[in-house]
């Protein structure tokens, strides 16, 4: 299958990927300023937005469904999620993939005896217990989460909010299936096969995917380049907006 995309501006093409349960929105504004010098393709990944879900739900497949809408080369940025989904995407498509951009994302978003620097299994089972009840709920209270701590935090939350559901609810199934992605995904062993330009944006006080998140990929990723953001939280790209936007051009510039 294919996913739903739109494109602003002309140039090299940077695909954008969201994050859990959002959508393509929520890059708008960094495209809107990188539009004068790249095609930007904002993507609803399958069960988000205007995408259609697909089955089995798993971090492949979410690979193979981005991988057949763009059958070229690509610059690639992905939040959160949609950095999981990247990351696997340059691991197994290397020739696809001109340079790979993590933002607020994490090789393993659960916390394991060995990797502190990440959400807590408690935490993801709550929302994974909580989403039949009232999904609704459980993604506003997923959105205070990310904004926690962030400067701005309250008039990004709002926005996230808009944009989720302003703009196609969520297949109740793909939120279900997405949390387990979340859950089970350990990149670690992986990651250093990486052998691309690599770009890691980071806030220091994402409480989700921590800084030290960031550092860790930084260390295991040949050449790797982090940004960090004082005062940000789970969306640098929101709440640092002309800051994000500056350190992305002059990365892609580079590449």
């Amino acid at each position: 299958m294919s996913v739903y995309f739109d494109t602003l501006g002309q140039g090299e093409t940077v695909v954008f990927l969201h994050g859990w349960a959002m959508n393509r929105m929520v890059f708008k504004r960094v495209a809107g300023q990188l539009a004068d010098e790249y095609s930007c393709a904002l993507v609803d990944l399958p069960g988000c937005g205007s995408s259609a879900t697909l089955s089995p739900y798993t971090l492949d497949a979410l690979v193979a469904a981005v991988d057949q809408t763009f059958p070229f080369p690509v610059h690639v940025v992905g939040w959160s999620l949609g950095g999981a989904v990247a990351t696997r995407w340059a691991l197994t498509q290397p020739e696809k993939i001109r340079s790979l951009t993590l933002v607020a994302s994490s090789p393993s978003f659960a916390q394991r005896d060995d990797w502190p620097q990440a959400t807590p299994l408690a935490v993801l089972q709550q929302f994974t217990d909580n989403l039949a009840g009232d999904w609704k709920g459980t993604l506003k209270r997923f959105i205070s989460l990310q904004t926690m701590g962030g400067g701005e935090a309250r008039a990004i939350a709002r926005e996230l909010v808009d944009d989720l559901f302003n703009n196609g609810e969520p297949d109740p199934s793909a939120l279900q299936r997405g949390l387990d992605i979340l859950r089970e995904t350990d990149l670690r062993p992986e990651v250093g096969a990486l052998d691309l330009p690599v770009m890691l944006h980071y806030g220091d006080r994402d409480a989700m995917t921590p800084l030290a998140a960031g550092e860790w990929l930084a260390q295991h990723i040949k050449g790797a380049q982090l940004h960090a953001y004082r005062g940000a939280a789970h969306v640098p790209f929101l709440s640092h907006l002309d800051e994000f936007v500056a350190a992305q051009r002059a990365f892609l510039r580079s590449v």
